[in-house]
């Protein structure tokens, strides 16, 4: 496996807050990292200056091929546009070789065919998602970080959307992604970042989050994360690195 990011002590503040310090981890191409923690804990900061979008106080990440796509929680849409055109300007903006074929290809991998011509501003919240997704996806990046990708979706959505990124990870792609939904880090990620005021407390596996949080084998995975979370007191005002890697 290739590493596709490597990520090396970066930090953020923001005034007098630290909302990142001491951040270091790496991604292989291929892989699905889960990051949780509780509000406030760095995830959104995070991935948006993975994605380019927050300039890091420090420290420092590195692509190892291509780029990175961004799917924010709240979508990056223009309302006034219809789903077609959102997708048109963005494949325009990426410079793609044919963006005719990026966006037929995103309004069938997406299941937005049916809705390719109503305008951003008629659509409900899952959609709307549904097309800021499309929108990180359409020129194939090596990286993709995604915050809270499945929050406003349905249960048919979500497995539909699912499947996609699992499938882009078999090609081959990073997939990155926060996530409140603990049952979504136990059904499909390998490996899980827990975040807390800003510090790394565990890097591992689900079931290393399980054992971390005095969970047997197969048992709560929310639990685990919050017995975890409670048994390390101040691991983020410290600064203390106790991960499981």
């Amino acid at each position: 496996m290739s590493v596709a990011l490597s990520v090396r002590a970066l930090a953020k503040r923001y005034g007098g807050l630290q909302a990142l310090r001491d951040v270091t981890f790496e991604v292989d191409s291929g892989e699905l990292l889960a990051v949780v923690g509780p509000n406030g804990a760095g995830k959104t900061t995070l991935l948006s200056i993975i994605a380019g979008s927050t300039e890091p106080s420090g420290g420092s990440f590195q692509l190892g091929a291509g780029r990175v796509g961004w799917a924010p929680q709240r979508p990056a849409v223009y309302q006034r546009l219809s789903v077609r055109e959102n997708l048109e300007l963005f494949a325009h903006l990426e410079r793609l070789t044919d963006p005719r074929a990026a966006v037929e290809r995103m309004l069938e991998q997406t299941a937005l065919a049916p809705r390719a011509d109503e305008l951003l501003a008629n659509l409900s919240g899952g959609n709307r998602q549904r097309v800021n997704v499309a929108l990180a996806l359409i020129g194939e990046p090596a990286v993709l970080a995604l915050d809270e990708p499945t929050a406003a979706l349905d249960p048919a959505q979500r497995e539909r959307l699912w499947e996609f990124i699992l499938g882009l990870v078999q090609g081959g792609a990073a997939v990155l992604y926060s996530t409140h939904n603990v049952s979504e880090v136990r059904r499909h990620a390998r490996r899980v970042l827990v975040l807390d005021e800003g510090v790394v407390c565990l890097d591992g596996t689900p079931a290393e989050l399980l054992a971390a949080g005095g969970e047997p084998p197969g048992g709560d995975l929310e639990q685990a994360l919050v017995r975890f979370l409670q048994s390390h007191p101040g691991e983020g005002r410290g600064g203390k690195d106790v991960s499981a890697r």
